[in-house]
């Protein structure tokens, strides 16, 4: 599975931006991505890599980090392959590279620990300007 992310950029503090994740690679197809969890992760310069939030496979578990919670939504389009990352008031603390990551779960569970994850894009870089 290959992950691609974009939709990184420069915001002011207070403004809006979303990320989008696409699947693709040979065992991918518009089914077999729904066997996927998805998951969204950051890390800012010195820092280690953190959870940011996941997207079940059915899209309706969403767990997220305290510090985004209510900010920041995720979402999925199983269709398109797509993950996406709506970030809203966006702080100066959000600047990172941020990482979409996926698992092959059963239905009923919904990784939050970056351990879980098999599959990484190769990040796209968020900042915001305060």
């Amino acid at each position: 599975v290959q992950l691609q992310a974009f939709g990184g950029g420069l915001v002011q503090t207070g403004g809006s931006l979303r990320l989008s994740c696409t699947a693709s690679g040979r065992t991918v197809s518009r089914y077999a991505f729904s066997r996927y969890a998805m998951g969204w992760f950051r890390q800012a310069p010195g820092k280690e890599r953190e959870f940011v939030g996941t997207i079940s496979r059915s899209g309706d578990s969403t767990p997220y980090s305290d510090s985004v919670k209510g900010r920041f939504t995720i979402s999925r389009d199983n269709a398109k392959n797509t993950v996406y990352l709506q970030m809203n008031s966006l702080k100066p603390e959000d600047t990172a590279v941020y990482y979409c990551a996926a698992k092959s779960t059963i239905l009923t569970h919904t990784p939050i620990h970056i351990d879980e994850f098999n599959y990484w894009g190769q990040g796209t870089q968020v900042t915001v300007s305060s």
